[in-house]
């Protein structure tokens, strides 16, 4: 598909907006459907990193390790909810399976060529819609508490080295001339020079739209019921009785993707990792950088908007109701890590990440609809990967070999 298409587009999450924004500059007549609005879901309230670096599949950062010290504690960095434990296993196999020396190198490999790609695309699309001014390029510390929790992250920074990362180690007085304040329980870190965030990620996407817009873009509100082909061309069913018809259909639809792809004869393990956060007033603490508490499944983000303490994985599906028991949980261990924290006047959060077993997203076409295209399984990487996926559906979508190779990305690989 070589000249100007309709391209419908479900999903006005930050991929989706990528996505649009690169096939509007392209000349194609692009739609977006999405029930809220842009960036207004999970997009608007991630951790705002562009964290070109975080090559490890999910199943290798300490996960399994951790995981029987995690699930011991139903507020800990990660909680599967029992009722919901049935469901899940066949998914945990795979991610078990993902995390096996097998598996392992080829999923490495992979993430880094896409990481690679994400950082120039982004940098790119920044300048070209105008918003590079709300890039932070400040680095990143990530903490220890003691030398065995320190030695045990070596082989994950091993294989950063090996695909060019740059880091420093710290240790004692070294970490307190990059965050002080900081807890003397953390006696190492590691300082990531090359990590960059966003001013506000929800801004940021809209600005992005706001761009895309410019080039043609436009927009449909509205609850997506069906996806499907008829006569050669892609149909979107709405709730409220319309249908949209296209040359090509764009599935971008974050946690709700598989739903849609299952209508097009193609099942995707996908998961939905639910993440919790708060966000402080912004004068709530100096925090020069962002922080990242790997052991206990956080981070705390400097935003424009305010001070954001979230992370945590709730393994429990897209229909059970918010526990914000675990966003108080984490500014509980937030004010013991950064004593002289204020924890008053936040505003709480959940969202749903789009988890596949390999830490991979899906990027490609639909095994039985060619004028059909995936983009959705981020995880946690949505917004840095965001721009990068981008620029490959444009590939996809104009018929000619992407940048990289995306058979690591394929929707059949499962």
């Amino acid at each position: 598909m070589t000249a100007p298409a309709d391209i419908t587009i479900v999903g006005a999450g930050i991929v989706g907006i990528c996505c649009a924004a690169q096939l509007a500059e392209a000349g194609h007549a692009v739609t977006v459907v999405d029930r809220t609005g842009i960036c207004e879901e999970t997009s608007s309230g991630n951790a705002a990193a562009l964290a070109f670096s975080d090559l490890l599949p999910l199943a290798q950062k300490g996960m399994m390790r951790n995981l029987p010290r995690w699930l011991a504690d139903p507020l800990g960095p990660l909680a599967i909810p029992p009722a919901y434990l049935p469901k899940l296993l066949p998914w945990l196999w795979r991610f078990w399976r993902a995390g096996g020396p097998r598996h392992y190198e080829a999923s490495l490999a992979a993430q880094a060529a896409l990481m690679k790609l994400a950082e120039t695309s982004w940098l790119e699309l920044m300048d070209r819609s105008g918003t590079r001014k709300m890039l932070r390029e400040d680095g990143s510390l990530e903490f220890y508490e003691g030398a065995a929790e320190f030695a045990a992250a070596q082989p994950g920074w091993d294989a950063r080295a090996r695909f060019g990362v740059e880091f420093r180690h710290l240790a004692g007085d070294e970490i307190a001339a990059f965050q002080p304040g900081l807890s003397p329980a953390f006696t190492h870190a590691t300082f990531v020079p090359g990590w960059k965030t966003v001013a506000d990620p929800k801004l940021l996407g809209q600005a992005v739209w706001a761009h895309a817009e410019r080039k043609g873009a436009r927009f449909v509100r509205a609850k997506v019921e069906g996806v499907g082909t008829e006569g050669g061309r892609s149909v979107v069913r709405l709730a409220d009785g319309r249908v949209l018809s296209a040359d090509a259909l764009l599935i971008a639809a974050g946690a709700w993707s598989h739903l849609l792809a299952r209508q097009l004869g193609d099942a995707i393990p996908l998961e939905t990792e639910r993440g919790y956060n708060t966000t402080l007033p912004p004068d709530a603490f100096d925090v020069r950088r962002q922080l990242i508490f790997s052991g206990h499944g956080f981070v705390i983000t400097p935003l424009s908007t305010g001070l954001r303490v979230g992370g945590a994985v709730e393994l429990g599906g897209l229909d059970r109701p918010p526990d914000y028991a675990r966003s108080k949980a984490m500014l509980t261990k937030a004010a013991r890590f950064l004593p002289g924290l204020r924890t008053e006047g936040g505003r709480e959060w959940m969202g749903f990440r789009p988890s596949l077993p390999d830490s991979l997203p899906v990027i490609g076409q639909a095994s039985r609809a060619p004028r059909v295209f995936y983009a959705f399984g981020h995880g946690h990487l949505g917004l840095t990967q965001a721009a990068a996926t981008g620029r490959l559906v444009h590939d996809l979508v104009a018929g000619r070999p992407a940048v990289i190779d995306l058979s690591p990305f394929s929707p059949s690989r499962f």
